[in-house]
């Protein structure tokens, strides 16, 4: 079966870097069509999509509006795996992480629907990231 874990969270000053990465296991990267995105949730708050990856639009990368320019996804077949790369960190980063998959064709949806968990089949169980003023 499908499963996602999660790692590489913890904690970090503002204007540090963090890398979590998202481990996939029961299909691969490279053989099927895909959409992985990362979420995340502070307390209190909904979750919100940050990033996708999407296989079935030629690997395109979306980025939702308070992390863009500041955070990298990528994935790599080799190890079965997402990164998401951030960079100048804030402390309103800090939430849970979550990494979240939906195998098939996704196409034409655009930036809003590749980022709605709805979208997401499997989830990880979430990374906690903490970022300290």
């Amino acid at each position: 079966q499908v499963q996602l874990v999660e790692s590489g969270g913890g904690s970090v000053q503002a204007g540090g870097s963090l890398i979590l990465a998202c481990t996939a296991s029961g299909f691969a990267l490279d053989d099927v069509s895909y959409a992985i995105a990362w979420f995340r949730q502070a307390p209190g708050k909904e979750r919100e999509g940050i990033s996708c990856i999407n296989s079935s639009e030629g690997g395109r990368k979306y980025y939702a509006d308070p992390v863009k320019g500041r955070f990298t996804i990528s994935s790599d077949d080799v190890k079965n795996t997402v990164f998401l790369e951030m960079k100048n960190v804030k402390p309103e980063d800090t939430a849970v992480y979550y990494c979240a998959a939906v195998l098939g064709i996704n196409i034409g949806v655009g930036r809003q629907g590749m980022l709605e968990p709805g979208r997401y089949r499997y989830w990880g169980q979430g990374t906690q990231v903490t970022v300290s003023s």
